[in-house]
């Protein structure tokens, strides 16, 4: 039986591409977020502590791009990338300046790739040999030299990788707060996955006893000079753990077809093509988790007042600490953009429309001048604002809902087509009578396009109908 993954006979794309690496997945996690940088950058910037799944379906995603698309593919993700980074700065806790553009952090990112696809070798009792390390990390540092990264920052070869890890971890990685959370917090509050489908009712019964195993896979796992420094203890069921689920996962695998041993590929390797990922929330995935999502009503006459504090639950808190800033509205911008695959100068505007409207609701609302909007803050000053101003929503909302609609409109029609209508709200795992039925709503002569006064049109309505029977309460197909 070959055991070359279809359409590439490299052996990093064979590695990377076995179903078994995702047992090496939170360990890669762990070491990349215990940099102070990547941490810093997560504190200040990301939603993971919000939309976990959303973090880790974007690494995956970045990462099956970068190793499994064609030059012009890698070329184009990279650029994504240094867009993103360039964002990414600021001072951490302990007043340390941080830029994600930092090339001995972006170096420690990739290598840990590296280091992870060889410790999923040895922690199966299979390990890499020599010839085979060198020939991976050769294809590796193929795929590292279109970042332009200095190449005295990586390991000269496999052989220095081991000691250039062991040295990272004993002079720069801390034992970060990101680091903690990904090892005893994360999954303990975690939202049920999508990929559950009918099991999520029993997610509540499931997530202790899946955290407890991840937590000690990873720590079992993790290199030992990592769990020394930072007195992790790694138990002998643990380990016992660690040997069943790596040895016996290869030996699995390793008997099984391919089409089942080894993941589908993104396009640009002759590969069969997997749908790209919603993002969990924000306008980028709107239809799976709710960009404008179904209210939980509070009592009779409170409809309205319940969608905007879903609302702002659900779609704007994207950080998750109860409160908005100008992090989370950067981040709605980022998983628009990342949905759309956008140009540079696109992608521009996507970000300026969103910060014109972080910049309204802050001025307007932050009325203890705090610097961040709470719920009550932001619920109270919407409902006297839309029904005090017609032009309320104008001076904020509209302008990101217009970079939004344009963004999508990809062959710059004036109007969305259901295929434009299906990229930005949809996603492989959408009900498409979900989709058709959003659609139907925001096509409000039904001529089969969405035009932008529509497109606003809806959204307006949904935070200013009366009752949820209206038509822009049921907006993307979400009664």
């Amino acid at each position: 039986m070959s055991t070359v993954l279809p359409g590439s006979d490299r052996l990093l794309r064979r590695t990377l591409g076995e179903r078994r690496i995702a047992l090496v997945a939170w360990r890669l996690l762990v070491l990349q977020n215990a940099d102070p940088t990547v941490a810093a950058g997560l504190a200040e910037f990301s939603t993971y502590r919000a939309h976990p799944w959303r973090r880790v379906e974007h690494t995956m995603d970045s990462g099956k791009r970068l190793f499994f698309s064609d030059r012009e593919g890698l070329t184009r993700e990279i650029a994504r990338l240094e867009r993103t980074h360039r964002r990414i700065h600021g001072t951490d806790g302990e007043g340390r300046s941080f830029t994600a553009q930092d090339p001995a952090v972006r170096v420690w990112v990739l290598v840990t790739v590296y280091e992870s696809m060889t410790a999923m070798g040895e922690l199966s009792g299979a390990p890499l040999t020599p010839d085979q390390r060198d020939q991976l990390y050769a294809e590796f540092r193929s795929v590292c030299a279109a970042f332009g990264l200095p190449a005295e920052l990586f390991p000269p070869t496999a052989a220095d990788v081991p000691a250039y890890v062991d040295r990272t971890v004993r002079e720069r990685l801390e034992y970060t707060e990101a680091a903690h959370d990904l090892l005893f917090q994360m999954l303990r509050r975690a939202p049920a996955p999508r990929r559950l489908g009918r099991l999520r009712p029993a997610w509540p019964l499931l997530r202790p006893v899946i955290a407890r195993m991840l937590t000690a896979l990873t720590l079992a796992d993790l290199p030992p000079a990592f769990r020394e420094r930072f007195g992790l203890r790694r138990s002998r069921s643990a380990a016992a753990l660690s040997w069943v689920l790596h040895r016996g996962g290869r030996h699995v695998l390793t008997r099984l077809p391919d089409r089942l041993r080894y993941r589908r590929q993104v396009p640009g390797d002759g590969t069969a093509q997997q749908a790209p990922a919603a993002a969990d929330h924000g306008p980028g995935g709107a239809a799976r988790n709710g960009w404008l999502p179904r209210p939980r009503r509070s009592g009779r006459g409170t409809a309205r007042r319940a969608r905007v504090e879903t609302f702002f639950r659900q779609v704007l808190d994207q950080t998750g600490d109860g409160y908005l800033s100008a992090a989370d509205f950067q981040a709605m911008a980022h998983n628009v953009c990342w949905q759309l695959e956008l140009a540079e100068e696109r992608e521009a505007l996507v970000y300026e429309g969103f910060d014109v409207w972080w910049q309204q609701i802050r001025t307007s609302m932050d009325t203890d001048g705090d610097g961040r909007v709470s719920l009550a803050e932001f619920t109270t000053a919407v409902l006297a604002g839309t029904d005090q101003d017609p032009d309320y929503l104008h001076k904020g909302l509209h302008p990101a809902l217009r970079a939004l609609f344009r963004a999508a409109d990809t062959d710059g029609s004036g109007y969305l087509g259901a295929d434009e209508y299906r990229v930005l709200f949809g996603g492989s795992r959408v009900d498409p009578a979900e989709l058709n039925h959003g659609f139907r709503q925001l096509d409000a002569d039904g001529d089969g396009q969405i035009t932008e006064d529509e497109f606003l049109a809806a959204f307006t309505a949904y935070f200013t109908a009366r009752s949820d029977t209206a038509a822009g309460a049921q907006l993307l197909g979400r009664p």
